[in-house]
């Protein structure tokens, strides 16, 4: 009866090991994502841009409509049947001494006509279609702001990865000096040469060391739901970065050159100032209301008693409109130089501020790369401190005191470091959106085209 339960019991754990490998061998692999690919995810699927673009499609559509009317002809045709009757008292007809019916009727008629009409010139609809022009480029460079502002808010949150997924190496890191340390003192303690105290903090070190492990891997998935949420992924997708924090120099240019540069590429610059020629053009409308218009109209077809005694009929003439009293144009006047004036206030405001993001951009930037210096200095003395400490404590020379110190040395260090390498690469891409093209200068300037 043993051997049979034996028996069966392996075939169980045989069962259950052939089942539980194919599920094993099922497991996602996670997707490798790069910087460009996070930024491409995410203008695919931000709302913000999405409703941008939906902007656009209506901008275009309205100038196409303004453009129709300013230029095109218009072409329109009709046609009826009628029978009819008249009253002729009701007209006034009557002649002295000679009987006319009242009524006249029923008789019918027959209308085929084309109508045409072309605007020759009309200099308001047509500055009107040129300012709908402008305007729809102003909704493309705020298309082009939006994608920019995305960008940058999608590579803060790949960098808040990075250093999540940096802290989690250091906290590995020391997770394994500190199991590696708690049996040396176990070893010592063996041999007679280490105290119960130095075995009792060691493992305190090592306890408080996977705590810190434990808090950084949650870091990483946190900020990996965040990421995928922002990429339009569904969150929990198996999700790997595909490039690590890494530090790497950057020499910008000038301030000064990069001021000109900026303004001649910022989107949102750009914008202001085609919609301050929209206003203009409008401007120029607003004025064209008093000059004349001249358009060409007519029509050709036939009219006739019956289907068969229709005859051609048409008619073309021209027509000049005049202008004479409008008030409208005046309050129109002051809207728009209220409006002009508006827009230039917005201009000169942003370029203080370009020039502002720019200076601090490369402050930050320089900043950050001397406290990378300072922090790899930091960290290699951390290092030395760490291992003299080991070799005292190995030789019996000194306690482990002077161990843990030494690993609580090290981490500040570590931590220092990636907070400064974060920094910079933040630097870097507050330096790519103050420039302007934020996409191209960001993969750049990241090493990641």
């Amino acid at each position: 009866m043993r051997g049979n339960t034996k028996t069966i019991v392996v075939l169980l754990a045989g069962a259950l090991g052939l089942a539980a490998a194919p599920l094993a061998a099922q497991q996602p692999v996670p997707y490798q994502l790069t910087l460009k690919d996070a930024i491409e995810r995410a203008l695919r699927a931000n709302l913000n841009v999405l409703v941008s673009a939906t902007r656009v499609d209506e901008a275009e559509s309205a100038s196409e409509r303004n453009r129709a009317a300013a230029l095109l002809p218009r072409v329109n045709m009709e046609t009826y049947a009628n029978a009819q009757n008249r009253n002729l008292r009701a007209f006034g007809l009557s002649l002295p001494g000679i009987p006319i019916p009242s009524v006249v009727g029923p008789f019918s008629n027959y209308d085929f006509r084309v109508y045409a009409q072309q605007n020759v010139v009309d200099l308001a609809s047509y500055r009107n279609w040129k300012a709908s022009e402008m305007a729809t480029n102003a909704d493309k460079m705020d298309l082009d702001d939006a994608r920019d502002m995305i960008v940058r808010v999608v590579a803060g949150l790949y960098l808040n990865v990075q250093s999540a997924e940096a802290r989690v190496a250091s906290a590995q890191s020391r997770v394994t000096d500190s199991e590696t340390l708690a049996k040396l003192a176990r070893d010592k303690h063996d041999a007679g040469t280490a105290t119960g105290v130095d075995v009792l903090r060691a493992q305190v070190q090592l306890a408080n060391d996977r705590q810190a492990l434990l808090i950084e891997q949650n870091a990483v998935k946190l900020a990996l739901l965040e990421l995928e949420r922002n990429l339009g992924m569904e969150p929990g997708t198996p999700v790997e970065l595909a490039e690590p924090l890494v530090y790497r120099t950057l020499n910008p240019e000038t301030t000064e050159t990069l001021i000109a540069a900026a303004l001649a590429a910022r989107a949102d610059y750009r914008s202001l100032a085609t919609q301050r020629s929209a206003l203009v053009e409008q401007q120029k409308a607003n004025h064209a209301r008093w000059y004349p218009k001249v358009s060409v109209n007519g029509n050709f077809g036939g009219i006739g008693r019956s289907i068969g005694g229709v005859q051609a009929t048409g008619l073309i003439q021209g027509q000049v409109d005049f202008t004479v009293f409008d008030q409208d144009r005046e309050g129109e006047e002051a809207e728009l130089a209220s409006r002009l004036r508006r827009i230039d206030d917005q201009m000169a405001d942003l370029r203080r501020g370009v020039d502002e993001d720019l200076r601090a951009a490369l402050l930050n930037l320089e900043s950050a790369a001397e406290q990378v210096a300072v922090a790899e200095q930091g960290q290699e003395l951390a290092k030395r401190e760490l291992q003299e400490a080991k070799d005292r404590f190995d030789a019996g020379t000194a306690n482990n005191v002077e161990v843990v110190t030494a690993q609580d040395e090290l981490a500040r260090a570590e931590e220092n470091y990636i907070l400064a390498v974060s920094s910079h690469v933040d630097a870097k891409y507050a330096l790519a959106r103050a420039e302007g093209d934020t996409e191209k200068n960001m993969l750049t300037y990241s090493g990641s085209e």
